[in-house]
């Protein structure tokens, strides 16, 4: 069996846009066998994935002896490596190792040091979307030609498998025929501008007075960072998760839902892969604009400030005018057209 490795090793949203190339991998080399590294608290996406067959912890490889290190990699019999996010410690040891193809961008030192196979590529100023640039990384593995976001949009799929707990799965069931379960997600853990709290506290009314449940999520510290807020907004809330949920969890949680509000978060991505209505809040701001991150799925969407640039917010990103400057009954007239969606869990 052809054995690639795929290495992503960051945040989230950034494996989800990288599950198309796995996608076009398997399209390619039918039966071959695809492994994804990355960290442990991605571990929950690649194996919700249909086209990852295995999963390689970065963090549990990082605390054995570079000898161990080694074998763990070696055992693979890997045909190639693929650093679609640059990482030395990997590249550098599927060269040892002896990987026979390993790829690497032309921008990066250390692939010229440890790549055999470079691709021109620039992510900061490109006008494709993340997933097309990762897709670029193939061209060694004999996919020439630039693929479309229509080609890489029904390739970005995951499957939640894992049980949702009880006390979640009931608060979920107890909607009514036409009442929308809408998950909203303020936080980004820095990793995207956000609304701010005050948009999505009056989107949680909005959509709370039309006759739909709405459900927070984040992380335990963002449960503790919006407890006031939380507690103000509680008349409008049907339930707050967060703090609740492992991955894998909220991947069925999502599922279960209708759709996700979101800035250009890891959840947002989640949800679009998931096949939910995903709604992705954007500054028109270049690298962070949605023709880079926007989200990739069936139901996807987004909202950006129309403003040519968003340069005057770079020095305090966030107080960012352009993203606050889409409105919350904006927000809220997209989701009510939403329809009800049949629960995504498999």
């Amino acid at each position: 069996m052809r054995t690639f490795l795929i290495s992503r090793t960051d945040a989230i949203g950034d494996v989800v846009l990288t599950l198309p190339l796995c996608g076009v991998l398997k399209q390619n080399v039918p039966g071959c066998r695809i492994i994804l590294i990355g960290r442990t608290y991605t571990q929950a996406v690649a194996e919700a994935c249909p086209w990852v067959d295995g999963f390689l912890n970065y963090d549990e490889l990082l605390k054995l002896p570079e000898a161990e290190q080694l074998t763990a990699l070696r055992q693979y019999q890997a045909e190639a490596i693929v650093h679609v996010f640059p990482n030395k410690v990997l590249a550098r040891a599927a060269q040892k190792v002896g990987i026979p193809v390993r790829i690497g961008t032309r921008n990066r030192w250390i692939h010229w040091l440890t790549c055999n196979r470079l691709v021109a590529l620039s992510r900061r100023h490109s006008l494709l979307h993340e997933a097309q640039l990762n897709a670029k990384l193939l061209q060694p593995l004999g996919v020439p030609h630039e693929l479309t976001l229509t080609e890489l949009t029904p390739l970005v799929q995951l499957h939640a498998k894992d049980p949702l707990p009880a006390a979640v799965q009931q608060l979920l069931a107890a909607r009514t025929t036409g009442q929308l379960n809408l998950i909203l997600h303020p936080r980004s853990r820095g990793s995207a501008r956000e609304w701010g709290l005050a948009h999505f506290g009056t989107l949680a009314r909005l959509l709370h007075e039309a006759g739909h449940r709405v459900f927070i999520t984040g992380t335990a510290a963002e449960g503790e960072e919006l407890a006031v807020w939380l507690q103000e907004h509680a008349a409008y809330l049907a339930g707050n998760l967060t703090g609740q949920l492992s991955l894998a969890q909220l991947l069925s949680c999502i599922a279960a839902a209708d759709g996700l509000v979101a800035a250009s978060t890891g959840p947002l991505h989640l949800a679009a892969a998931l096949g939910r209505h995903a709604l992705g809040l954007y500054p028109p701001m270049r690298p962070a604009h949605p023709g880079r991150w926007a989200p990739l799925g069936p139901h996807a969407e987004y909202l950006v400030f129309d403003r040519p640039d968003c340069s005057a917010c770079r020095q305090e990103p966030a107080v960012c005018t352009c993203i606050k400057a889409i409105l919350p009954l904006q927000v809220a007239h997209r989701i009510l057209a939403w329809n009800p969606l049949p629960s995504g869990l498999s």
